[in-house]
């Protein structure tokens, strides 16, 4: 993603940031036990709202056009609706043991 070079160095990086880490949840969550597997979603729902915060802030910064941010939206939308649904998936499910 394109950042004018005044937003580059912090907005954008954070942007980079927090979708890295967002990533890096969703993986250790689906290699992890039961139980650290929903601490681990929830964080990863939270770094993607986070996410969404922050571009909708790029977008009313205009350091992304309104057709970057429209389809980087609807692709976040759909990422959490289905963290939510993996969410509901490990709360509906009793642990084994």
């Amino acid at each position: 993603m394109h950042f004018p070079k005044a937003n580059r160095f912090t907005l954008g990086s954070k942007i980079d940031e927090i979708f890295l880490h967002a990533i890096e949840y969703c993986f250790l969550a689906s290699y992890s036990t039961y139980a650290e597997k929903i601490v681990l979603v929830d964080q990863c729902i939270a770094r993607v709202d986070l996410l969404k915060l922050l571009l909708q802030l790029a977008w009313e910064m205009q350091a992304l056009d309104t057709k970057k941010y429209t389809h980087l939206s609807k692709y976040l939308a759909e990422v959490g609706r289905m963290l939510g649904g993996w969410r509901k998936q490990l709360q509906n499910k009793t642990p084994a043991g």
